[in-house]
């Protein structure tokens, strides 16, 4: 099947500071002769991380650089593997191009799953130059500071049975189990989240990193990456039509805000010596 699409790849605005902000799940567009072989249901991408343009609006405003995906996952999931491998050998995940959807129904109707020939020009034209300008925008932060930090910013239904029992705690911290930034400044994260009052917090949890942390975290170079995998009922409404809710958003902005200008204070802070 033939894959074609209008919509550029990306949007990137260029911050001032070390910090580049990555969220790889909040795009919403599907070209139109997609959308008709998806399902009623997956039509409407519930699997979205939506709103963290709104969440995070503070990013601009301490001179972060955001790079923002237009593209729904069921597109191509840009936090994974080019080459599909599984992030969590032995756990249920979604691949490279998905089928299904985080409830486990299928994305495709009439057997109209991507072939390999679509899955690979889906790489090219949407994943390929997004992972290009995140490393483009690496290396341009750690050349003019000397050291780059990547924020890979996510979020998630707080109850999806088919990956995890129970409830997730509200702010996932994610080093791929301590190799993808200094353990000074995930020690210093895990701080700040535990002292959020009325939100719970784990590091590497269920959710330890996707692609973007484990492949662009490289402390021993100063390029230090760090997921967050929110639950969605921190700030917005869960179920159709995923309201923005701003009163209940307000209520963690601040700790967010808290977060990124630590990961800021342990980058431009002049003795840096665990890379």
């Amino acid at each position: 099947m033939i894959f074609s699409t209008t919509e550029p790849p990306f949007c990137f605005h260029q911050g001032t500071r070390p910090l580049l902000l990555s969220m790889p799940h909040v795009g919403t567009f599907v070209p139109p002769q997609l959308a008709m072989r998806m399902s009623e249901e997956a039509r409407y991408l519930p699997d979205t991380d939506w709103h963290l343009e709104q969440l995070y609006e503070v990013a601009e405003e301490i001179g972060a650089s955001v790079l923002v995906a237009t593209h729904s996952r069921y597109v191509i999931d840009l936090n994974r593997s080019p080459d599909g491998a599984s992030l969590y050998p032995g756990q249920r995940v979604t691949s490279l191009c998905p089928v299904d959807t985080f409830n486990d129904t299928l994305i495709y109707t009439n057997c109209s799953e991507p072939n390999d020939e679509e899955v690979a020009t889906r790489r090219n034209t949407i994943w390929q130059p997004y992972h290009a300008k995140l490393t483009e925008e690496l290396a341009r932060l750690k050349a003019v500071h000397g050291i780059a930090m990547l924020w890979d910013a996510h979020s998630i239904r707080s109850e999806l049975p088919r990956f995890f029992d129970g409830k997730l705690p509200d702010l996932n911290l994610g080093t791929s189990n301590g190799t993808s930034c200094s353990p000074a400044l995930a020690t210093a994260l895990l701080d700040i989240a535990r002292q959020a009052k009325g939100f719970t917090s784990v590091l590497n949890g269920r959710f330890t990193g996707g692609y973007i942390t484990r492949h662009h975290g490289r402390p021993d170079e100063g390029v230090h990456a760090v997921q967050l995998e929110m639950t969605q009922s921190s700030y917005m409404q869960e179920s159709r039509p995923f309201n923005y809710l701003p009163e209940l958003a307000s209520l963690v902005q601040p700790h967010l805000r808290h977060l990124l200008e630590a990961v800021l204070a342990f980058a431009e802070t002049p003795r840096r010596a665990d890379f």
